[in-house]
């Protein structure tokens, strides 16, 4: 439920703060006073554009917060981005005066799309002008869903229609380029195949690259490791020969002075490194074989792999990556090609769309019937006695929402054979049959806070009056709110807000304050017979606020 509404610097609003109650409560005020612009200022918060232009004349930026009771199935949301789970849900929107927009979440950074999100949860607005989307068949259609829950269904049907025409579009691309697809393949067959026989390894060219630079240079790698055998431990005037005399002569000298034992202990690790190198020579020199033929054939391997980089047009060392590549592009060629199995995918395809859209259209029926004989009970109190409403579903070409086309009718009244609502329903008629439609769509809502803006525009009198009715009904199960010029419709409301406006050296601003039973008696009888007030305009204001079981003074 909506709690707090602060506005700041908004459009014709300098400051105000409201605070809001259960049930139903109305906002009223001469026209042009400001009463729409506490619904604009609100879907702000909800995550709608905003831009300079709504920025109170001279003022550097609009800053509006909405607050309202957290729900339990938003909880997780919020957590899971991080943000305070609190009590209560505070809503922000900043907008300065370069249209720069800001958002925030319980005091946290966010998206307008996060806004937005959290929104399609806490408030549903219908807005002035909602009747005429009825004249669009996709807003039908999208009402009738939106009754039924059918969110899910029309999921399925999406997601169906998009795999199908996917596959139905690559097997007439397949069909209409078979010859050309064929040519292609065998292009790519020849280059996989050239790579294939050379079977390079991921590794093998730099193995091959060590390997013919040892082979080539093994008889001077055997002459340099001798000589640095001969000249460490040969015979003779070697170095671990001079090393093992330096180090015994030196254990002689410890016996007069022990402090040479440092330098004792540095040859010994010499002497001792010299032995492990000799005998790691020795290893090498008995590895080390002089192998004509071994590199011969690499010298001609590495041709191989050289002639074929070149044939390609890539470095030696890329032959594998492009042998995987290639691998890859013809076998989605001949996915593609392969008409036969595209032809079974794109009708099993067409099996699962089929499916899924005969399971929306069976829902749609079962809808459309509830849907009618509640709309049609609303019209008897609204000034069309003897009329029916019949949501009807004509096949259609399949499509991603459906396949049938959903289409309103309506007889005004008794007798008269159903017709397009767009085409029979006059001004009157049609922003009555929205009305119903919302209330009746709205009860199914799971929205907390429902949001009527002058949705009773074009009916009076004894209509008003079943409007006004239908929104405290409503405001039973739901916190409603409603922007009206209608008193039969303000004096069903529990609460009343009078907006107005006053011009202050040469600025209009806006005002909106909570009316006790004194003043709505005075702004109701002003709903009724203008701005000149009688005793008898008072009279029957009062009737009417008592009448829906409000205390009038």
């Amino acid at each position: 439920m909506l709690r707090t509404l602060h506005i700041r610097d908004f459009v014709i609003v300098e400051q105000t703060e409201i605070h809001f109650g259960p049930g139903f409560t109305v906002f009223s005020g001469e026209t042009g006073a400001g009463k729409s612009i506490l619904v604009d200022a609100l879907a702000l918060t909800l995550g709608e554009r905003g831009d300079a232009s709504m920025l109170r004349e001279g003022a550097t930026r609009a800053d509006i917060t909405a607050v309202f009771d957290t729900p339990k199935a938003l909880h997780a949301w919020l957590v899971e981005r991080e943000i305070d789970a609190d009590d209560e849900l505070s809503l922000r929107r900043v907008i300065d005066a370069q249209g720069r927009s800001r958002a925030y979440i319980n005091g946290t950074p966010a998206t307008v799309a996060q806004l937005r999100e959290l929104g399609d949860s806490l408030v549903d607005i219908h807005g002035q002008h909602a009747h005429q989307s009825l004249m669009r068949p996709d807003a039908q259609r999208d009402l009738l869903d939106a009754h039924g829950g059918h969110g899910d269904l029309r999921q399925a049907v999406g997601q169906a229609w998009k795999q199908w025409r996917a596959l139905a579009r690559q097997l007439e691309s397949a069909e209409k380029d078979a010859e050309s697809l064929a040519s292609e393949r065998e292009s790519l067959q020849w280059r996989v195949n050239e790579l294939d026989q050379l079977n390079l390894g991921p590794d093998e060219w730099e193995a091959l690259q060590s390997e013919h630079t040892r082979l080539s240079h093994s008889q001077s790698l055997l002459d340099g490791a001798s000589q640095i055998l001969e000249t460490l431990d040969g015979e003779g005037d070697s170095a671990h020969h001079r090393l093992t005399a330096a180090n015994q002569r030196l254990q002689q000298m410890l016996r007069h002075d022990p402090g040479l034992k440092g330098v004792h202990d540095e040859l010994e690790s010499a002497r001792i490194a010299i032995s492990e190198a000799v005998s790691d020579l020795n290893n090498y020199v008995s590895r080390v074989e002089l192998d004509p033929k071994r590199l011969a054939d690499v010298e001609a391997r590495l041709g191989l792999v050289f002639e074929t980089a070149r044939k390609f047009r890539v470095e030696p060392d890329a032959l594998c990556e492009l042998r995987e590549s290639l691998h890859s592009e013809l076998a989605a060629l001949q996915a593609a090609g392969d008409i036969d199995a595209l032809r079974a995918q794109a009708a099993a395809a067409q099996t699962q769309y089929d499916a899924a859209a005969a399971k929306l259209t069976t829902a749609r029926r079962k809808v459309a019937k509830d849907l009618g004989k509640q709309v049609t009970q609303a019209m008897q109190t609204l000034a069309m006695q003897g009329g029916r409403f019949e949501p009807t579903l004509a096949p259609s070409a399949p499509s991603a929402h459906g396949s049938e086309q959903v289409e309103f009718l309506v007889a005004g009244h008794a007798g008269t054979t159903p017709r397009p609502l767009a085409k029979v329903a006059s001004g009157g008629e049609l922003s009555r049959i929205s009305l119903a439609l919302s209330v009746i769509a709205s009860r199914a809502a799971r929205v907390p806070t429902l949001i009527f803006d002058e949705v009773d525009s074009g009916v009076g009198g004894a209509v008003a009056e079943s409007v006004g009715k239908l929104l405290r009904e409503l405001g039973e199960r739901h916190q409603v709110l409603c922007v009206t010029h209608l008193p039969q419709v303000a004096a069903c409301a529990n609460n009343q807000f009078l907006v107005s406006k006053a011009e202050s050296r040469g600025t209009t601003r806006s005002s909106i304050e909570p009316l006790d039973s004194s003043a709505r008696v005075e702004e109701i009888a002003r709903m009724l017979g203008g701005m000149k007030l009688t005793a008898t305009t008072r009279e029957h204001a009062r009737e009417m606020l008592e009448g829906f079981g409000q205390t009038a003074p």
